[in-house]
């Protein structure tokens, strides 16, 4: 029997405050800390924190992070004290969307095929979208997974406010990000929002105001369902990926 770790992440106190920045992360790697940003169609405007600002094709942008905080450290808190967090993420029948929504099917379907839980799946589109299939947020993210244009190229989504397309792009990320960080939760997800590279610089959850709420709203809805007290069964019919 396999004994899973309660999973939570925290900031510790930082003791001068907070640091504001936007960071625009683009798709060659690039990071740029800007004063601010405007989406103007399919441009975006990035305004430089010594005056400025200059327009960049939104496609080139993976992805906006908000509100850069300056803290000692993010850390995972696990139980017991010092075990590694035993926590599955792969297709099991019995984890089944958690908010009852209209896609419930489309994210069974797409978590089987990619063998991705399905509840963690429905409960980052809560987060991304909360199931609003037009969704567009101030950053240019689109569609219930909140796929940025950039994104949505590199996994080969066109219509990315097409719920189906949508869903499959998304779930397709999540599963190169389990194969990226291992069963962790907390890395994935944090990934999804700040980028892979983000999570390798700082060796974990980036101290990212946003990104460490994210996880954390994310966990606080998923953890319940999602905690494994014995091994998986196999299953022989769910797809299996290989690692990018």
């Amino acid at each position: 029997m396999r004994r899973a770790a309660a999973l939570a992440v925290f900031l510790l106190a930082a003791p001068f405050g907070v640091a504001r920045a936007e960071l625009i992360v683009f798709g060659d790697g690039r990071v740029v800390k800007a004063a601010g940003y405007q989406l103007l169609d399919e441009e975006l405007e990035v305004r430089l924190p010594g005056g400025g600002s200059y327009r960049v094709d939104l496609s080139r942008v993976d992805r906006i992070v908000d509100d850069e905080v300056v803290v000692e450290t993010v850390a995972v808190e696990e139980v017991p004290s010092g075990a590694a967090a035993l926590y599955d993420l792969s297709y099991r029948a019995a984890r089944k969307p958690l908010f009852d929504s209209a896609f419930d099917v489309l994210i069974e379907g797409e978590a089987r095929k990619r063998n991705i839980d399905a509840s963690l799946v429905s409960a980052l589109i809560r987060a991304e979208s909360n199931y609003e299939p037009r969704a567009v947020s101030r950053k240019g993210a689109r569609g219930l997974m909140q796929l940025m244009p950039a994104t949505a190229r590199r996994l080969s989504v066109r219509r990315p406010f097409d719920p189906a397309a949508n869903i499959a792009g998304g779930v397709r990320y999540l599963r190169e990000l389990v194969d990226r960080f291992g069963d962790r939760p907390d890395l994935v997800l944090a990934a999804y929002n700040a980028g892979e590279q983000a999570v390798e610089a700082y060796g974990g959850v980036p101290p990212f105001r946003e990104t460490v709420a994210y996880v954390n709203r994310i966990l606080s809805w998923w953890r319940p369902a999602a905690l494994i007290t014995e091994p998986p069964a196999v299953d022989s019919t769910v797809s299996q990926t290989t690692r990018r």
